[in-house]
């Protein structure tokens, strides 16, 4: 007898969370019932609350320091005090304004990768979008680039009036001195805070939105790639099997948590692709195999354990493999219920960070090394690690924040890493973590890329000049010149500062080739002279009878580092009967 429901085949159940099954609004409010306010409250305190208060209050005490330090100053000169007493409070003041300054710094910073440059952003891409629907089939690239531009600067033009509108209001209630008399009245500090807050973060968004817009008005808008490089039949080519978003799940029979009942159940087109791609390196020899990010769905260890498994199975492979954590390695709460909130406070978050970099290090950690900006390319990521593996076992079997403490910055020194050419004026990789720090599975997809790695990446290419690059990320970089289906893939799963990256790497077109994956979808464009590669999924967005595929990527480089991106070669992966 045929079973009525077949558990192999799944049930709504397993759509809950999709969003090739269910729109983001359908989403949102399924979630409200289920969200945990007093902790969603304590989360919003902690992210939003303190950054503002400190923001707010750092000029009003600055303030009262300065009379403090003044009057200190006058009893001096007027014989009426020890000289001592300056010297000791001159070096409080300094010390303690130093890591004052570096709190504001680091709070303020945090505030705008939090609600700035993704508000400005969904304005630029709903304006976009509306603009996109609008225009007729056939309307010249030309045209179609004016638009996007157009966009750009008024999106920074309604930023900056609405930042100025909250600055006028804000404004009349705002204090910039005080005195120590105020210091017992907390209440009155507190909306004293808030509103030099309001008025110093719409000061800058004013004019950063303005900037921000001007700048991506003017640069090159992303177009299709017309033509690939021809290349040279004698010169060495290195060839790169891109994968992205493989989604491996810990289950059987497991849906994933995007496409539910859409996509594939199980782990067996991941088994499949790798099979093909091994019969292909023995044809003709692949030199990286490189997965750029969402490794697992959920980030957890049997997914991880059911990845090394897979690729236990291809050795040959697994050796050339190199990898990036997607946002779906980090940023996935609880795989049954996005409606759950992760503390900041939680030891969860830093968990899967950590459980990724030990599977980094497994996969890849002989071969790859970090980076400081300041000095270049330091030691390898096994060497790194292997002086905390006792710290990070205790830490994944006991958690806690005493054990957390040495911990804290290993996961952001780790990035990026840098798989160094293996000859001179060869190909070299830039892996790159290009994922927001989010607590919350309905706000996962959202990334940014740090200034320090920007600022490493350069670092590295300009110590091989004679080297070619491949500059891999999660996130893409920009919008692709075509028609969004919803909204939602444009805003929900953006990078941040996706446009002020691409412009600080335009010096390096010609150097470098962006590569990532996160849409799932493949497209070769470039922005400039900048050339820009999405990888699609071979195990998303299709059922288990459809056919998937991906690309190896061909590149050749040059004098002086000149690299050239040769037509890739397409990969299918056939369906699978029932």
């Amino acid at each position: 007898m045929r079973p009525i429901v077949d558990p192999r085949g799944g049930d709504i159940e397993d759509d809950a969370s999709s969003t090739k099954s269910r729109t983001l609004i359908s989403l949102a409010g399924s979630l409200l019932a289920e969200i945990s306010f007093p902790k969603l409250v304590v989360a919003w305190t902690i992210l939003i609350g303190l950054p503002v208060l400190v923001l707010g209050l750092a000029p009003f005490l600055a303030s009262i320091w300065l009379q403090s330090l003044s009057a200190q100053a006058f009893t001096l000169f007027t014989g009426l005090g020890p000289p001592l007493i300056l010297i000791v409070l001159g070096a409080i003041g300094w010390w303690g304004g130093r890591r004052l300054w570096r709190l504001i710094e680091t709070n303020f910073w945090s505030l705008n990768a939090l609600a700035v440059q993704p508000g400005y952003a969904l304005v630029r891409e709903l304006l976009r979008h509306l603009a996109e629907k609008l225009m007729p089939a056939g309307t010249p690239q030309a045209r179609r680039d004016l638009v996007r531009a157009l966009c750009a600067a008024l999106a920074g033009l309604i930023v900056c009036v609405v930042s100025v509108a909250l600055a006028r209001l804000a404004w009349p209630y705002a204090r910039w001195t005080g005195s120590l008399a105020d210091l017992g009245l907390p209440m009155h500090l507190v909306v004293v805070a808030i509103c030099n807050s309001v008025v110093i973060i719409s000061a800058y968004v004013a004019v950063a939105a303005v900037t921000w817009g001007l700048a991506d008005a003017l640069m090159p808008q992303p177009r299709d790639l017309p033509t690939f490089a021809s290349g040279d039949d004698s010169a060495r080519t290195w060839r790169v099997a891109h994968l992205s978003d493989i989604h491996i799940v810990g289950e059987r029979y497991g849906f994933r948590i995007e496409s539910g009942r859409a996509g594939p159940r199980g782990n067996e087109r991941m088994r499949r692709a790798l099979a093909i791609l091994e019969r292909v390196h023995h044809e003709r020899p692949i030199d990286v195999v490189l997965v750029s990010g969402d490794l697992t769905d959920a980030g957890r260890s049997s997914e991880w354990a059911e990845f090394f498994d897979i690729i236990g199975a291809h050795p040959t492979l697994a050796a050339r493999m190199v990898a990036i954590p997607g946002n779906h390695d980090l940023n996935i709460v609880d795989r049954a219920n996005p409606a759950r909130l992760d503390l900041p406070t939680s030891p969860y978050r830093r968990m899967r960070q950590l459980r990724a970099l030990s599977a980094f290090a497994l996969l890849q950690g002989d071969r790859v090394r970090l980076v400081d900006p300041a000095k270049g390319i330091g030691p390898t990521l096994a060497e790194a690690v292997e002086s905390h593996r006792v710290q990070i076992a205790d830490f994944a079997d006991r958690g806690g924040f005493k054990l957390l403490r040495p911990l804290e910055d290993l996961w952001t020194s780790a990035f990026p890493m840098v798989l160094p050419p293996s000859e001179p004026g060869g190909l070299g990789l830039v892996l790159m973590n290009s994922n927001a720090e989010a607590h919350f599975s309905f706000t996962n997809a959202l990334g940014l890329v740090s200034r320090d790695q920007t600022k490493a990446v350069e670092r590295v290419l300009a110590d091989y000049p004679d080297a070619g690059w491949a500059l891999v990320l999660h996130h893409h970089v920009v919008e692709y010149p075509r028609a969004a289906k919803s909204l939602s893939e444009r805003v929900g799963t953006a990078l941040a500062n996706g446009t002020w990256f691409i412009r600080r790497m335009r010096r390096l077109a010609g150097h470098a080739v962006i590569l990532h994956g996160h849409r799932h979808v493949d497209w070769i464009g470039r922005c400039g002279d900048l050339q820009i590669v999405s990888a699609p999924s071979p195990v998303m967005d299709v059922t288990d009878a459809d056919d998937s595929y991906f690309y190896i990527q061909n590149f050749q480089v040059g004098p002086r580092g000149r690299i050239d991106l040769l037509a890739p070669d397409r990969i299918d992966v056939a369906g699978a009967a029932d």
